[in-house]
């Protein structure tokens, strides 16, 4: 959309808004932030406020926060009004962290409370999850597949059970807090019952210690923030009076992700004598974060119906008329023919409309063979090469557009990027965790810094002769050199022999299958060493900078290494009490992609038109609110798309455990039954199958999220997955069958 905002028909309905509730379903493309940001306006100018009251707009996101702010002020300036005054924008948490601040006594905290990190959080439950499987090593045998055997439970042990249960732990954590339960109520629900509960009696444990430690640190995390705010609101009668008399109206974007204790928040917020003035803007089919959060989209679905009044916002001028037949075609199938029940409600029938002529954006005008469904089976491999080159092909005749590879995880997406630069010479932009730069210029670091940990190892030290001579990577003879004489040094029984050789005794001069200059160059080498050893007592971020200018010469590089010095300054003075070792595992996890790394000004909206000819990878949940000129959607197999037929496999099942059970679900399952049915015994099973129900669902919907970020070229691809066995998605075929069709005619 265009920055002048002329509205639709359907956008002045809702600009005439003035009281009650109102729900507004908004497809994807059709405007909802600028009408929502001159609905706040409108209701400013009206003098519906009066002076010390603000219209209240809660977001999901803190980057929306900035673009709601922009439109609402230049809307208001166009009207005459003051462009700061009478609106405030905060996301959910930032709203729940004021109210808390006004009464932190009664959630019995400190005032000086403190909101803990995601990564001391993660911390803090993955210690207790290793404590317990350490004092309950047999409490897990009965999930475990009886065949497996004493050496491979004991590898299982080492990692891939411990991430299993942290896992498990994070999931059961986030719905205790979102029923409101504590560690002592489930605890007396357990007393109480005759039942067997051993994932809940796990979770419990896992909780327990995790409160205690927040409790003890004097911090809170985000679930607590969310539910203490709720908790003060319903005790100081006076801060609700007041805080409804500030925000008479309140506006809520992003509706279809709310939990249910977000909801009562605002509930209790906007509900006042004269009645309760809450509008509430979301898509249905975008709720494609239940899987990973305690949001529950049929929450906005009810709300919607019960409001007092009712919109959709139908028209988008973001897509051609054939994409928006597509996304409409498969919201059709899912509801009316999809095989599997419980699926037909995975998406809400709101239709997308195209523009009305005489519209500021007109839909795109349509192309010849814009979709294009590659239904013939590729292994993965093949269907790297086969997007490649067809991206390969494409740039150089569309510099002036966008093109973006949507994978359906990170991991997925940073092979599709190793494979355009190694293979196309093309550079890609990543949107995943971490980008290459990210993950090459920590994984340089990490390296060096596991020899200065744990310098009597000549397997570090080799690593780190190759990091010392990165730089010759793109020289094949070069690099076979260092690849050689790595080997060497990785051969040595004692690297003090190379660190600090006596007077007569080099261990370089007793080297005789080497040339001169490669005797030179590891002299140099062990300069370099002696070096960093001598730094290893500055702080982490003076120790990080001084590797940088060893290392690193580009200034991408050399400004990324100062922004990792930077961030680990602030985990240090956040934790006085981590060691480099602890520190060191912060910079592993942007390294193996696992994390997502921002410069410190700041997260951003991502701007698809500032990288025009030029290709982005990402993800199909981080596309969510972006568009491109030409989308390829690859990997749409039935491991990325499943339907729960008998054949799917999916992510949650591991291989390891009985019945293909989904634990984590499992888990929450327990607790569920445990305080909604005590009387009843939890029956196996049934949580696991649910689960595989709602990320079907879940599924669906992001395949419509990708499938309308397009503006006018659509390729889907699938892969017959690592084991060769995967099979298209059942909503891939669908759509294949229907465009076949659709061109016979």
């Amino acid at each position: 959309m265009s920055n002048k905002f002329s509205p639709r028909p359907a956008q002045k309905q809702i600009l005439t808004y003035q009281e009650g509730t109102m729900g507004v379903s908004a497809v994807p493309g059709s405007g909802k932030t600028w009408t929502l940001s001159m609905l706040a306006a409108e209701l400013i100018n009206k003098n519906l406020i009066t002076e010390d009251q603000e219209v209240l707009i809660v977001t999901l996101v803190n980057s929306a926060v900035d673009n709601f702010s922009k439109r609402i002020s230049s809307f208001l300036l166009e009207m005459g009004n003051i462009p700061s005054l009478g609106y405030r924008v905060r996301t959910l948490h930032g709203l729940a962290h004021d109210i808390v601040r006004e009464r932190p006594d009664l959630a019995g905290l400190d005032s000086k409370f403190q909101i803990v990190d995601d990564r001391e959080a993660d911390r803090i439950r993955s210690d207790a999850v290793y404590n317990w499987l350490r004092n309950n090593p047999d409490d897990l045998a009965p999930y475990l597949k009886p065949d497996l055997d004493d050496k491979k439970i004991s590898n299982l042990f080492q990692k891939t059970i411990p991430d299993l249960m942290i896992q498990t732990a994070h999931q059961f954590i986030r719905s205790a807090k979102n029923l409101q339960l504590t560690p002592d109520i489930i605890d007396a629900y357990l007393k109480k019952s005759d039942h067997s509960y051993p994932l809940c009696i796990f979770g419990l444990e896992i909780f327990s210690t995790y409160q205690h430690n927040l409790s003890y640190r004097g911090v809170v995390d985000f679930d607590d923030l969310i539910n203490y705010a709720y908790k003060v609101l319903i005790q100081d009668d006076a801060l609700l009076h007041r805080l409804r008399s500030k925000w008479p109206y309140i506006l809520e974007d992003e509706a279809q992700d709310s939990s249910i204790m977000q909801q009562r928040i605002l509930s209790l917020l906007s509900t006042s004598e004269s009645g309760q003035n809450w509008v509430r803007v979301g898509d249905p089919n975008q709720a494609i974060y239940e899987t990973f959060t305690t949001a529950d989209p049929k929450l906005f679905l009810q709300f919607i119906q019960s409001a007092d009044i009712s919109y959709s916002l139908p028209n988008s001028g973001r897509s051609t008329k054939e994409i928006i037949d597509l996304a409409n075609y498969l919201v059709d199938w899912t509801n009316q023919r999809h095989p599997i029940e419980q699926a037909k409600s995975a998406l809400y029938s709101n239709k997308i409309e195209p523009t009305s002529p005489g519209d500021i954006q007109q839909n795109p005008e349509s192309l010849p063979d814009q979709i294009h469904l590659h239904s013939k089976e590729l292994s993965p491999d093949e269907e790297l090469q086969l997007v490649a080159f067809s991206i390969k092909a494409w740039l150089p005749k569309n510099p002036d557009k966008t093109v973006v590879v949507l994978a359906p995880r990170n991991e997925r997406g940073k092979k599709i990027a190793g494979f355009l630069r190694n293979n196309q010479r093309l550079e890609p932009v990543e949107l995943l965790n971490s980008s290459l730069i990210t993950r090459k210029t920590s994984g340089s670091l990490v390296l060096i810094l596991n020899y200065l940990i744990d310098p009597i190892s000549s397997k570090n030290l080799s690593a780190i002769y190759q990091v010392w001579n990165r730089d010759l990577q793109s020289d094949h003879n070069s690099w076979q050199e260092v690849e050689k004489i790595s080997t060497i040094i990785a051969s040595l029984s004692n690297p003090e022999q190379f660190i600090s050789p006596g007077p007569s005794d080099d261990w370089i001069n007793s080297l005789t299958n080497i040339e001169e200059i490669q005797k030179t160059s590891l002299t140099a080498f062990r300069e370099t060493v002696i070096k960093w050893q001598e730094a290893a007592f500055l702080p982490i971020d003076q120790l990080i900078l001084t590797l940088a200018g060893d290392l690193f010469h580009k200034p991408e590089e050399l400004s990324l290494a100062h922004r990792l010095a930077s961030y680990q300054r602030q985990l240090s003075s956040l934790h006085p009490d981590w060691d480099l070792p602890v520190l060191v595992d912060e910079l592993k996890a942007l390294a193996r992609n696992e994390r997502r790394f921002f410069s410190t000004s700041g997260e951003s909206q991502f701007n698809p038109e500032e990288y025009k000819g030029e290709v982005v990878i990402t993800t199909a949940h981080k596309s969510k609110g972006l568009e491109w000129d030409r989308v390829y959607l690859i990997s749409a197999n039935n491991y990325n798309f499943p339907s729960n037929l008998p054949d799917d496999k999916f992510i949650a099942e591991k291989w390891f455990i009985n019945d293909n059970l989904n634990i984590p679900a499992e888990a929450c399952g327990q607790l569920n039954s445990l305080i909604n049915s005590p009387s009843q015994p939890y029956i196996q099973g049934e949580s696991t199958n649910e689960s595989k129900n709602e990320y079907a669902r879940e599924r669906l919907r992001l395949l419509y999220v990708a499938i309308t970020r397009d503006k006018a070229e659509l390729i889907i691809t699938w892969n017959n997955g690592r084991s060769g066995k995967s099979t298209p998605a059942v909503p891939f075929m669908a759509l294949d069958d229907h465009l076949k069709i659709v061109s016979s005619r």
